[in-house]
């Protein structure tokens, strides 16, 4: 009698599954790439003379910058290459540099 009530229709099957990924496009995805390209613009606008530190938690700052490294000074007489991508962020207050 009401079988074909029960089987639904294939929209109203599919509704809930587009519902979950929308949710998570615009809590999980959307977010990640908005800090990514933040990231990217922070590494493009390095300079000499800015403070940074890398992913490993490095802290020094930028000697020379290159197409694909930096060079950071770390300490007197000690400079390090690092690639663009290990800088992690730009440090606000002072190091021993």
């Amino acid at each position: 009698m009401g079988g074909e009530a029960a089987a639904g229709s294939p929209l109203g099957m599919m509704m809930p599954l587009l519902l979950v990924l929308a949710v998570f496009y615009f809590i999980v995805i959307l977010p990640a790439k908005k800090q990514q390209k933040k990231k990217e613009a922070m590494i493009s606008a390095l300079k000499k003379g800015d403070r940074v530190v890398t992913s490993g938690g490095i802290h020094g700052s930028v000697a020379h910058v290159e197409d694909d490294t930096v060079m950071v000074k770390v300490s007197e007489n000690v400079k390090i290459r690092v690639s663009k991508s290990a800088v992690a962020g730009m440090v606000d207050g002072p190091t021993s540099t």
